[in-house]
């Protein structure tokens, strides 16, 4: 009988939309799913000017290998001028990131209620907004 516990790796989808990368991940991110798929980024963020989506609406539990998974992303990202945005509906995910510090870290984006992608151009479409560009709210004319 063998001791050793075995799983399937967390799984992955990749789609670019509009020059923006978005990766979606599936199942847990832990020590042992976090190496795969920190090559994984790596390997999208080598480049100048990298623009990366992670939808992390698929995942059901992440911990400390994956948390620093996406860091080593942001950091190689920001390295290039590029742009990371993290896309989740998980109510304790803003939780955890305040516990680890983290919180004011990540540009992360709440799941909005978007038609489904028919074009299959997105995972899910879940991450639609955050590939859109971000547009500031327009300002309102000085006052005298």
């Amino acid at each position: 009988m063998s001791d050793k516990l075995t799983r399937p790796v967390a799984a992955h989808t990749v789609r670019t939309v509009a020059g923006t990368t978005v990766v979606m991940p599936y199942g847990e991110i832990d020590l042992v799913t976090a190496i795969p798929l920190m090559s994984l980024l790596d390997s999208l963020t080598c480049g100048p000017d990298p623009d990366l989506v992670v939808d992390l609406t698929k995942v059901t539990f992440i911990d400390c290998a994956g948390l620093a998974a996406l860091c080593r992303t942001r950091n190689r990202v920001l390295a290039r001028n590029g742009r990371l945005r993290l896309v989740n509906d998980d109510k304790d995910f803003p939780r955890l990131l305040r516990a680890a510090g983290l919180d004011r870290v990540f540009e992360v984006h709440p799941v909005f209620e978007i038609p489904a992608d028919r074009s299959g151009g997105l995972p899910g479409s879940r991450a639609i907004q955050a590939v859109r560009p971000h547009v500031p709210a327009p300002t309102s004319a000085a006052r005298p």
